[in-house]
């Protein structure tokens, strides 16, 4: 029996919603980065970009459980001395939601040229309104 190996031709791409209003956001973009790389399909391979193109919705309303809105930090270094910069999450959450689910997607997926070809198919709006329509993405429930 032979193992089946994609070729970068034979991938199709759809196009899903993710609504996370009331949901998780560690589990949100744990789905999404499944999606992102392809690992829901029967046809994944490890070195191919088989994945599909993910909309999250509705970031404003995803929660994190716990106490991580007042304990966990975002923290970035410039590489200067002294040039950590850190936000907590109860504010990154309050005034830039979509990043903070692009983040935590990013850190989701390898770190390697998959990886950023895959973030790229990703889209993430803070509100229910989202500009593809036209692409009539399906509903994916987690």
């Amino acid at each position: 029996m032979n193992t089946y190996l994609a070729k970068p031709a034979e991938v199709e791409r759809k196009w899903y919603v993710i609504d996370a209003a009331g949901k998780p956001l560690g589990r949100t973009a744990a789905a999404a980065a499944a999606l992102l790389r392809g690992k829901h399909k029967p046809t994944f391979t490890p070195n191919v970009d088989c994945g599909d193109h993910v909309v999250i919705i509705n970031c404003d309303k995803a929660v994190l459980t716990g106490n991580k809105l007042t304990q966990k930090y975002y923290r970035r270094h410039s590489g200067w001395i002294g040039g950590l910069k850190e936000v907590q999450y109860k504010t990154l959450m309050a005034e830039s939601s979509d990043k903070a689910m692009t983040l935590a997607v990013k850190g989701m997926l390898p770190g390697n040229a998959l990886g950023t070809n895959a973030l790229r198919r990703l889209r993430v709006y803070k509100g229910a309104q989202h500009d593809n329509a036209a692409q009539k993405p399906v509903e994916y429930t987690l």
